[in-house]
């Protein structure tokens, strides 16, 4: 492991049945209070828009805005939130997904996005994938291209990869940790 993944790993801090029994949460709120892990963080996701060419990235709500807007910054290249549906003001485009235990939709202000438009997809965990592939499947409609999906940490366990790389066409999905 490498002395950045091995730093971030440290700050991700376990709570055990959380939000509900049996369930193992990955809280990264010790890690957005270190700014040398946070920083390190932001460079290294920053690294792939670079690598894959990103000109906008989007951010997944709630806590991939938190690592996305400065991402974008460091990149240099827009940031676009996609959102819970009914959050954004004016015109949207939505995208319905599967979750575990029902639906859920997303929504991103199509307007936003230009098919010349390279979008990296940036969150902090990949678990089920559900949302990583409305994402994808949402930019795509609005007329973008995907360049990838980087998050900081996968939960493997959960299968989320096997459900987003179909979707990605061969766009890279890139995990700084894989837990």
């Amino acid at each position: 492991m490498t002395e950045v993944a091995e730093l971030l790993r440290s700050r991700i801090r376990d709570v055990p049945d959380y939000p509900e029994p049996g369930v193992m949460f990955k809280d990264i709120t010790p890690l957005l209070a270190d700014p040398t892990a946070f920083t390190a963080l932001t460079e290294s996701l920053a690294e792939l828009c670079t690598a894959y060419r990103a000109t906008k990235i989007v951010g997944l709500e709630a806590r991939g805005f938190i690592l996305a807007a400065p991402v974008a910054v460091r990149s240099g290249v827009g940031f676009i939130p996609v959102r819970k549906a009914g959050k954004l003001p004016g015109a949207t485009l939505a995208q319905a997904y599967e979750l575990e235990y029902g639906r859920a939709e997303i929504e991103v202000h199509a307007e936003d996005l230009a098919p010349d438009d390279r979008v990296m997809v940036i969150d902090d965990v990949l678990a089920t994938g559900g949302t990583a592939e409305a994402s994808v499947q949402l930019i795509r409609r609005a007329g973008a291209q995907v360049a990838g999906v980087g998050v900081l940490m996968e939960l493997s366990f959960l299968g989320g990869r096997q459900r987003v790389e179909p979707s990605l066409d061969g766009a890279p999905l890139e995990a700084i940790l894989t837990l």
